[in-house]
């Protein structure tokens, strides 16, 4: 017997009678009068320049390079349009449905256009799980990929150990035992030759990941236990030298630590109640996200700056520069190396490849432009430019429960926040104008994962499901179930091929390709 369908709802019949929306573009549009100008220089390149009204994306990268005399290697551009007020409109697929129908401009108006080169290299989105290793005996907390290879990663867990996992062969490698209380936070070296774990036995140790064993005895200090971690930006070192460690602990205190004479150099008390969250920005300055509604720039032991807005204890923070100096001088792209520093120093080579990525990222329109961005309890977000000014650029409003997570993509030009309203919100970089809502999980989110060229997000949920999406679409583009409890933690490795995430079923997930 045939199917038969059944008859259309008032809804479906509605909208049936509604006029539908066709994407023709006219015939006869007219010329346009556009500009190319640099979004990280702000240099123009070609002068004035007249296009076709219904001018493509594709066609407007060829113009390009050809105008950068790159044309046999095409760089991709993501482009956008310079407004009256300096806000950019993204221009998708075609000049004339992004800026001309909408009425943005009309055709008798002259065009600058700010261009961003794109990532050369495309990550894969991950499809499925490659691998599930048990190991540890109680939930995993924190996670976090080597900076220079997708091959290992460090877990820290509520069974007082971390482990450090080869993703190849899909077994634990080492064991890092030595905490009495749960690991709370993991942090690579930027060099990739050292593992720091904080724990809620109020220490920090220092590892080495390739013999698993402690460098030293714990570093000793903080009278609560150790929330967050954050390593000295490599272009800061001197060179021969290792890069400093901070913490920031329960006890409202922020500690920087010499890790080879392995004592703690600062520590900066002025803060009112425990200290969440701590950044190293590319600037030499600390930043420390406290539940005492205060965010504070520390910089050689002083305090620099108070960031005064939110209403509620501030759960995290991120810098636009943070993918940058986390990876230190593994920059991702074709060309990455993906051999270790055996030497553990910084050398003049690796302090001016970070440098240079720092400034890359850092520059906007020919000017230094680090921005942080806090979230709180109290259900917004602020973006800030701490280096100019104490108050926010703006107050990012939206979600309808507390912000647990905030992150800048790693070309500085996107955020995304995660709540526990359930969803996943993608701002703008620049200005903190919203851009969408990704909606997907049924609980809350507690962390996100960039890829390295910003093209796609993972995010984790208490729903025990990943999800990545299409930043371009700002859709779902793959649903990833498989654990059998909250997931906590996610991370992208550096070269993109892999994804780890761990939670409350205590195992640990590899997804892949």
């Amino acid at each position: 017997m045939a199917t038969l369908l059944p008859p259309p709802s008032k809804k479906q019949k509605r909208a049936a009678q509604l006029p539908v929306e066709v994407d023709i573009v006219p015939k006869d549009l007219p010329n346009v009068l556009i500009k190319f100008q640099a979004s990280d220089t702000g240099d123009s390149i070609g002068g004035s320049i007249r296009v076709p009204g219904n001018i493509s994306e594709r066609q407007l990268e060829e113009l390009l390079n050809n105008l950068h005399k790159t044309s046999d290697d095409p760089v991709p551009y993501s482009f956008s349009l310079l407004g009256d007020k300096d806000d950019l409109v993204d221009i998708r697929d075609n000049l004339y449905t992004s800026v001309l129908k909408p009425g943005i401009k009309s055709t008798e108006d002259f065009l600058t256009l700010v261009y961003t080169p794109r990532a050369v290299f495309k990550v894969r989105p991950i499809t499925r799980s490659s691998a599930t290793i048990s190991g540890h005996g109680s939930t995993i907390l924190c996670s976090q990929f080597a900076p220079h290879t997708s091959s290992k990663m460090v877990t820290g867990a509520g069974d007082s150990t971390a482990r450090v996992w080869d993703c190849n062969t899909q077994t634990i490698q080492h064991t890092l035992k030595g905490h009495t209380n749960w690991v709370l936070c993991v942090a690579w070296s930027p060099l990739g030759d050292v593992i720091a774990t904080g724990s809620m036995d109020n220490t920090v140790r220092l590892w080495d990941p390739i013999s698993g064993k402690p460098v030293g005895d714990a570093l000793k200090g903080h009278g609560k236990w150790v929330s967050s971690l954050s390593w000295e930006p490599i272009h800061l070192v001197k060179v021969g030298s290792k890069p400093r460690l901070c913490s920031g602990s329960k006890d409202g205190t922020v500690k920087v630590w010499d890790t080879v004479a392995r004592n703690a150099m600062y520590t900066m008390s002025g803060h009112s109640s425990s200290v969440a969250c701590v950044k190293w920005s590319g600037s030499g300055v600390i930043y420390s996200g406290s539940h005492d509604k205060t965010i504070k720039g520390w910089k050689e032991g002083r305090c620099v700056a108070t960031f005064r807005a939110h209403a509620h204890w501030i759960n995290h923070l991120t810098l636009s520069t943070d993918f940058t100096m986390r990876v230190g001088e593994f920059q991702p792209g074709p060309n990455m190396t993906v051999n270790g520093n055996p030497s553990g120093a910084v050398t003049e080579s690796s302090k001016a490849k970070v440098q240079e990525a720092f400034d890359k990222v850092s520059k906007i329109g020919g000017r230094y432009s680090e921005r942080m961005v806090t979230a709180s309890d109290d259900f917004t977000m602020y973006l800030w430019e701490p280096e100019v000014s104490d108050k926010p650029i703006c107050r990012m409003t939206g979600h309808q429960k507390l912000v647990n997570h905030v992150s800048f993509s790693p070309d500085g030009r996107y955020i995304v926040s995660a709540s526990f309203d359930n969803s996943v919100k993608l701002w703008d970089g620049r200005d903190g104008k919203f851009i969408a809502t990704l909606r997907g999980h049924v609980s809350p989110v507690y962390q996100t994962a960039w890829s390295s060229d910003c093209r796609l997000l993972v995010s984790c949920s208490k729903d025990t499901t990943l999800k990545v999406w299409d930043i371009r679409t700002k859709k779902l583009m793959v649903d990833l179930p498989g654990h059998a409890d909250e997931v906590y933690t996610v991370d992208w490795s550096v070269d993109g091929k892999k994804v780890i995430s761990g939670g409350k079923d205590k195992k640990v997930r590899i997804w892949t390709h």
